[in-house]
């Protein structure tokens, strides 16, 4: 499962960026962790797609 949380960086002309956090499975300890990242708006699905 991933969940999606949005935080604006900068408003006005330039991009919009958001927090996208994603739950994966450790190879080492069999674990589940979260990755945070920063990516933007238009690029959302395509890091949930990987």
């Amino acid at each position: 499962m991933a969940k999606k949380a949005v935080a604006t960086l900068r408003k006005g002309e330039g991009r919009s960026y958001a927090k996208v956090i994603k739950m994966v499975k450790s190879p080492k300890t069999g674990a589940y962790v979260f990755q945070e990242e920063m990516v933007f708006s238009e690029k959302v699905k395509d890091y949930f797609a990987k």
